[in-house]
This record gives C-alpha cells, structure tokens and sequence, in this order.
C-alpha cells in the first residue's frame, strides 16, 4: 500500500506538454485538441525562425488560432535570435509561458525581465553544449528552466544521456536557493527515458513523437506518468 500512495505522488508531480511539432500540420487545431481530452496539462510550442537553428516551424498566427480551440497552458519555446523583438507578439498570441534560449540574446535578464512584465511565466532554455552553471545568475528571473536533451532544431532524435547531468545540476541549484522553478526536459522523451528525467530532477516533460504519433494519447500521456515509477 506504501508503495502505491508514492506512485500516485510522483504522477501528480509531474506535467506532460506534448509538442506540436511531431503533429499532423493539417489538423492542428483537431490535434490539440486531442492532447488536451487526453489529460495534457500543457500544449508545447516550437517556434524555428530558420536561423537559431536549421528549420522553420510556425510563429504567432498559429498559435493565435491554436489559443481560441484550447485551454491548455502554451508553452511557447522561442528558438530564434533576438527574441526580444516577438515577446509582445507571443504574449498577444496567447503564450502563457515563453522560453528563450541562453544563446539566442546577450542580455538574457533584460529579455526575462520583459516576459514577466509582459503579464505571462519567463523561462530560460540551454542546448546540450552549454554548461548548466551558466543559469545561476538568471534564477531570479524565471519560472521554469528547460534543458535541452537533444540538439534543438528538429524533432524525433534520441534523448543524450550526458544532458541529464545538466537537468541534474539545474535541479540543484533551485533547491540550493529554495526556488519554485519547474525543470523541464525536451528531447527523446518516452517511457524508456522519462524516469531517468525524472531522477535527475525534471518534472516537466516535452513528449512529441511518443504521443502525437500514438493512437491513444491518452494511453500514451499514462504511461509516460506511470514509468516514472
């Protein structure tokens, strides 16, 4: 009976944000829909510009459209340069959390800052190459971190088991300073390697192929919270 009550604890501890990306583009709306009636908690976003890294996805009108179909919370990741200039348009679009990249700006506080004061949840993305300590002087200004656990660019590749260091050293440093910030992993994520995410200390999980590609996202989206276990 112990058992059961902690494995009923770890599922409500953890949030599932599908990503739209490994969706069937014809049938957006339909799709999100799908992932919501299947218990997502949130709806991931991929916003490529073709420069920050090597594909372009979609930008502000989809998720426009995407906002008057859904409840969901959009979590809109931003991989494109200078995003300072688009926060407006995301927030406008109906982003309820917006992540930059470390490496897309220089002055990542300023751009972090302007999220929040824009009225939605700052957070803050590292590729697989950048060192997790870069984040420390950023905590104050944001509400989630994600790491990346596959190169950012294109989805359906294989979860880099070295990334779980870096998710195990941002964990880290928000217990150290008694923050609420939530961790989440994008990248290679199913049930094979959801709990060694969740160990190391990510409690956000970007799922793509493993659901969208499912015939039952509501099965998938269960067993994803159940191997956590």
């Amino acid at each position: 009976m112990p058992q059961i009550q902690i494995k009923d604890k770890r599922i409500n501890m953890i949030k599932i944000s599908p990503s739209l990306l490994a969706a069937d583009f014809s049938r957006l709306g339909e799709e999100g829909r799908r992932v919501e009636g299947a218990g997502a908690e949130m709806l991931h976003l991929d916003v490529m510009d073709g420069i920050f890294v090597p594909n372009i996805s979609f930008g502000g009108c989809v998720i426009s459209s995407l906002r008057k179909k859904s409840r969901m919370l959009f979590d809109v990741h931003l991989m494109i340069t200078n995003p300072s200039r688009y926060i407006d348009d995301f927030v406008k679009a109906g982003a309820d959390i917006i992540t930059i990249h470390y490496e897309s700006c220089d002055d990542q506080i300023s751009v972090l800052k302007q999220i929040r004061e824009a009225g939605v949840k700052a957070s803050v993305s590292i590729k697989p190459a950048t060192p997790a300590f870069v984040l420390e002087p950023l905590l104050d200004y944001v509400d989630m971190i994600l790491v990346m656990t596959v190169e950012p660019g294109f989805g359906g590749q294989a979860l880099i088991p070295d990334t779980l260091e870096s998710v195990r050293a941002a964990s880290e440093m928000v217990k150290a300073r008694g923050l609420d910030i939530d961790i989440e992993v994008d990248g290679g994520i199913n049930q094979e390697t959801i709990k060694d995410a969740y160990d190391a200390g990510a409690r956000v999980f970007v799922a793509g192929s493993s659901v969208f590609r499912a015939q039952d996202a509501a099965e998938a989206i269960s067993a994803l919270r159940n191997a956590v276990n």
